[in-house]
């Protein structure tokens, strides 16, 4: 592939996404806007995006998972209400008006920045043994079946949604949220992204150049992530769920 100025340009932006992913989630944010500035057609979008950020996220998965430990059984069952509904979500891409999704993301990032702004001592305590395992179950299953099946049609913001919604209603600490967060983000960028093969939206060949340069910004950052902990995912969440409101604002309006 040809090192053109606007394929060095694109590498750049994904690397950064790759980085702020591995912490905080919304990479799609970049990466979107990146590919279309690149000239790739809008049909093989969201396919090819889902390839290069999906090959990212499972080397920042592998890392997290090494570092911190979750029961099997727990992981599995994760992996079974991802896979689904990012799928489901997937497919019903095309039949789904973008603006219930733009309004979606209005309502429910303003709520989560308040909380993290108003709760000081958000994710700095792994409070999620005094959940019943019932209740945590419950949690996990609407959690990760909601966020998925957003994730399937759209996709900013999955990371930043599920960090926050594992140590909210899991209690889970940050930490240990953003590992979960990019678990159940794998699975879904892979079931999302199975379908977009079967519908043959997909660009290959851009696809898995840009994977390479995910996987280096989402080494880097997730290693950064499991040394400072809090310190580095709180700040950055806020952030990302703060640009991904001003994008969902822009394109509103537009």
């Amino acid at each position: 592939m040809e090192l053109t100025d606007s394929f060095i340009i694109l590498s750049i932006f994904v690397f950064i996404a790759g980085f702020i992913d591995s912490i905080a989630g919304g990479g799609g944010l970049i990466t979107i806007p990146a590919y279309i500035n690149y000239g790739l057609d809008m049909s093989l979008l969201l396919g090819t995006n889902k390839l290069s950020s999906s090959t990212g996220t499972f080397v920042a998965c592998v890392k997290y998972l090494r570092e911190l430990k979750f029961e099997k059984k727990y992981l599995i069952k994760i992996f079974i209400y991802s896979f689904f509904f990012s799928f489901l979500g997937a497919l019903f891409v095309s039949h789904i008006p973008r603006y219930i999704l733009k309004i979606i993301i209005l309502f429910s990032i303003p709520a989560i920045s308040v909380y993290m702004i108003k709760k000081k001592d958000f994710g700095l305590i792994d409070n999620s043994s005094s959940l019943s395992e019932k209740q945590k179950n419950t949690a996990t299953f609407f959690l990760t079946a909601i966020v998925s099946f957003y994730d399937g049609m759209l996709g900013p913001g999955t990371g930043t949604f599920l960090a926050v919604g594992y140590s909210k209603f899991v209690k889970y600490d940050i930490l240990k949220s953003t590992a979960l967060a990019k678990f159940t983000n794998l699975v879904s960028n892979i079931s999302a992204l199975t379908a977009f093969i079967i519908l043959k939206k997909v660009d290959f060949k851009l696809g898995l150049a840009m994977a390479v340069i995910s996987v280096a910004g989402n080494y880097i950052g997730s290693d950064m992530a499991i040394k400072n902990g809090a310190k580095i995912i709180k700040p950055l969440l806020f952030l990302i769920s703060n640009a991904i409101l001003i994008k969902a604002l822009i394109d509103f309006i537009k």
